[in-house]
């Protein structure tokens, strides 16, 4: 029957007692299926990792730069992974970098949520901050409702503030950074001979 027809003789439930068969065209089935599978992927987000660096000694202005790159990469959906990296003798005193982490995440509260609260890993200690949705939308609700219900527009972000969101780095699980990689000054550390 399956050959006059010019179509495939399909067991759809072998366990099934009698077994299920089905008179189908199987390559057009199996491009259906192929077809359903590339929709659902178009549907799906796509969450990087990405990585704001900084050492103990950073000043205020430039710890806040850091955390407003931090909330521009949060607020694009991404998770963000802040990183204190500590040079030479800096690592006798993680307590500061603690207090570094602690407040970049106090300050991004509002709109993130402590995903993996801070590790030292070798030189390295980490945070890792997931967007809240939750959060944003009531930070949103609530600006509305200060604004007598006219939606705000988004406050312009600086365009270094766009570029450095842009230039943070995507982090893969099995990314190891060098200590001599990381070192923004480009210092010989190995001391003077």
């Amino acid at each position: 029957m399956a050959r006059e027809r010019d179509v495939d003789l399909v067991e759809v439930a072998a366990q099934a007692s009698p077994p299920v068969a089905r008179l189908m065209d199987f390559g057009r089935y199996k491009y259906e299926q192929s077809k359903k599978e590339r929709e659902a992927k178009k549907h799906q987000v796509n969450v990087q990792l990405r990585e704001v660096r900084m050492k103990p000694k950073i000043d205020d202005h430039d710890i806040d730069f850091k955390t407003r790159t931090a909330a521009k990469l949060l607020k694009q959906g991404d998770k963000v992974k802040v990183t204190v990296m500590f040079r030479g003798r800096e690592i006798t005193h993680p307590q500061i970098g603690k207090a570094l982490l602690d407040r970049v995440l106090a300050s991004l509260d509002d709109i993130a949520s402590l995903e993996k609260d801070a590790m030292l890993e070798g030189r390295h200690m980490t945070i890792i901050l997931a967007p809240d949705k939750k959060k944003m939308a009531a930070k949103a609700r609530a600006a509305a409702a200060a604004s007598g219900g006219v939606a705000v527009a988004e406050e312009e972000e600086d365009e270094a503030i766009i570029a450095a969101a842009e230039a943070a780095p995507v982090v893969d699980d099995d990314d190891q950074i060098d200590d001599d990689a990381a070192d923004d000054d480009g210092d010989d550390e190995a001391g003077d001979s």
